[in-house]
């Protein structure tokens, strides 16, 4: 497999389908990284990418390998020292927020073409709070389960995720379909170009998007403001601890 860093200029989009019809699109852009060997970059342009240990898992263990191998121990999994592939947003002038970080994780002697043994998908949501679920993706790079963390204010903890997952190549494809009773409510996608992680490719993205992901958590703020204008009901939030012990 392709363990070299790279970029991906990203399209996000958003569609909720129930109780009201509204969709929005948002230009970004994400790292694809092994987070055993993270990026090297100039000191002049470190500021926009920083891959920092406490934005991930319990973000109390001392590198991001660590927290990933530590939560797949709690699940039986173990990589022996197998190759992680991470897509995530980097913290830009210390700020970030991440609402889905993937990690492809693969045993010690895997094909560069290989199945993964599983993936994690960690999920944060807009009030501190993190949750990671772990997948077991079929050839397709598709895989369920159930939802475990209050993520959108206007859809209760209920029903499940099913997740188009494939490893990014040359393009980026990803798919989250929100799954209740009697339907898909709500459809997340992630579509990007793969491009090379050099200082002048950096440097003309975070341009184009500066403060990414405080653009990024500024929006999904803004448009749930415009949709309880609207009048969508607001469901209950409990209050979630910032672990990640449980996955499905």
């Amino acid at each position: 497999m392709n363990a070299e860093p790279a970029l991906y200029a990203c399209v996000i989009s958003h569609v909720r389908t129930a109780p009201r019809r509204y969709a929005l699109r948002h230009r970004t852009y994400m790292w694809l990284v092994d987070p055993d060997h993270p990026p090297r970059l100039p000191r002049a342009l470190r500021p926009l990418a920083r891959f920092d240990p406490r934005d991930h898992f319990t973000g109390d263990l001392p590198s991001i390998r660590a927290g990933l191998d530590a939560f797949l121990a709690e699940h039986g999994v173990r990589l022996d020292g197998g190759r992680v592939l991470m897509l995530t947003h980097a913290r830009v002038f210390g700020y970030v927020f991440n609402p889905l970080t993937l990690y492809w994780c693969y045993g010690p002697e895997a094909d560069p073409e290989a199945q993964p043994l599983c993936v994690v998908a960690e999920v944060h949501n807009t009030y501190g709070g993190r949750h990671c679920y772990l997948l077991h993706p079929d050839a397709s790079g598709t895989a369920r389960a159930e939802k475990k963390l209050y993520v959108s204010p206007f859809f209760p903890v209920d029903g499940g995720y099913r997740m188009r997952v494939p490893r990014p190549g040359s393009r980026l494809a990803l798919t989250v379909h929100l799954e209740r009773e009697g339907g898909r409510p709500f459809t997340a996608t992630v579509r990007g170009t793969r491009r090379a992680p050099n200082p002048a490719t950096l440097l003309r993205l975070a341009l184009r998007h500066p403060w990414s992901t405080l653009t990024v958590s500024a929006a999904i703020r803004f448009h749930g403001i415009r949709l309880y204008l609207r009048g969508l009901p607001v469901q209950p939030r409990h209050p979630e601890p910032r672990i990640s012990e449980k996955a499905t």
